[in-house]
């Protein structure tokens, strides 16, 4: 296995297109990641589905004859959606917000499939070094979207890189990274490559909305918080854009939820209305 540009997972580049969730990242942006010679993933939905993540493989597989994966967040049922992963041999999958033991790992291997666990602390890198993980992406708090790291990328980064420098598994750098000198920085820290989420959401493949995309490209201020979503996934703060709504809204009280709010919209995700 190669470090530094190339080589990561046996990809061409050490670059991995974060699973944009919950359905931003699709079989168009994960295929052109692919074709590009890096690591792209689509995201599976929090529910089980199996027809219909076997009908995003697939898809995915029609636009391109490079390797992929496709990534799941632990805390949702997740059973029948990994057999369908396991049963296309796809190249990775990706792991997210919770444990993933070594039984799970050793059921992936045997399908031929990589598995890549995302953290954002030291005590979780162990525990998935101790699963047998193919490669742990190292989330710090400056990532956008739901955000398990807690400390700063750039800190937290060498302590893990020092971890698991005895078990050969490549360390990937996550938060903040949007241009080659993160990707630098990261290399000089001991990663052997980055994982990017924002950067892919503002592409034309991804599936987020156009409106959303120009704001990303304007907006440079963010802000870390629990405002949303808090009765679906309460332990999971976001990393947001400071907009005109979210300015409203940030300083609603704890005990207020998305349940006793008035509903303003609803969106459509993996084919399903959610309010």
């Amino acid at each position: 296995m190669g470090s530094g540009w190339r080589g990561v997972l046996g990809f061409d580049y050490g670059i991995v297109q974060a699973p944009l969730g919950p359905d931003i990242s699709g079989p168009e942006l994960a295929a052109a990641v692919a074709n590009a010679g890096a690591i792209g993933l689509i995201r599976l939905p929090d529910f089980p589905a199996p027809d219909y993540v076997r009908e995003l493989i697939r898809k995915t597989r029609s636009l391109t004859s490079k390797p992929f994966g496709a990534a799941i967040v632990l805390p949702f049922p997740y059973d029948e959606n990994l057999t369908v992963v396991l049963e296309e041999k796809l190249a990775v999958l990706q792991v997210y917000w919770g444990e993933f033991p070594r039984e799970r790992v050793e059921e992936a291997h045997r399908a031929g499939v990589k598995v890549m666990h995302q953290v954002g602390s030291l005590e979780e890198a162990a525990k998935a070094k101790e699963a047998g993980v193919d490669g742990i992406i190292i989330q710090g708090r400056e990532a956008g979207g739901h955000v398990i790291g807690q400390e700063g990328l750039f800190p937290l980064l060498p302590r893990v890189v020092d971890l698991v420098s005895d078990s050969g598994i490549p360390v990937i750098a996550a938060g903040g990274i949007v241009d080659g000198r993160g990707y630098v920085a990261a290399l000089a820290l001991g990663a052997q490559g980055v994982c990017l989420g924002t950067r892919f959401l503002a592409t034309e493949e991804s599936y987020a909305h156009p409106i959303y995309k120009e704001n990303l490209i304007e907006m440079s201020r963010t802000d870390y918080t629990n405002v949303f979503g808090r009765a679906r996934w309460s332990y999971a703060p976001h990393r947001i854009l400071e907009t005109p709504f979210y300015s409203g809204w940030k300083n609603l009280p704890d005990h207020e939820t998305e349940e006793n709010q008035p509903i303003i919209g609803q969106s459509i995700i993996h084919g399903v209305v959610s309010i």
